[in-house]
């Protein structure tokens, strides 16, 4: 699969992220140091690179379905927001949601990274927004079923 450039500088023995399959909407990001984490302790943890995410684009740090799951560990702020004009290195802030420790070995893919374009808008302000049928029914105004 053939993709846009974006240029990488990895820390001292770091591996470039790279896709686990083709197709993959994300690329894996490695914590470089080992990590334990205790019930309910939170860690911020460098992933060895800073990047160019390209004009216009966006990088989403995402949780690994598989960490979360397995181990109870997800990124504590959910998603991740790597702007353009971000140069320093990329991290994740990550949290033990489990009753267990846990111990994560260096080199272990933590989150991935999905680049995005995204649409800039000019903020307007006005007295008041245009009328739609769900108004402003918020959390849970659909319901379950």
């Amino acid at each position: 699969m053939q993709g846009r450039k974006m240029n990488v500088v990895l820390t001292d023995g770091a591996e470039l992220p790279r896709y686990a399959h083709d197709g993959d909407a994300g690329f894996d990001l490695c914590i470089t140091d080992d990590v334990r984490l205790e019930p309910n302790a939170s860690a911020v943890c460098g992933l060895g690179f800073a990047c160019e995410i390209p004009s216009g684009c966006v990088g989403l740090v995402f949780p690994r379905s598989g960490l979360g799951a397995h181990y109870g560990v997800t990124l504590r702020n959910s998603v991740g927001v790597i702007d353009s004009g971000y140069r320093g290195e990329v991290c994740a802030p990550l949290v033990n949601l489990s009753c267990d420790t846990v111990f994560l070995p260096k080199g272990s893919r933590v989150c991935q990274m999905v680049v995005v374009p995204f649409v800039p808008c000019d903020l307007v302000k006005v007295a008041s927004l245009t009328d739609t049928e769900r108004g402003t029914d918020g959390f849970g105004s659909t319901g379950i079923d």
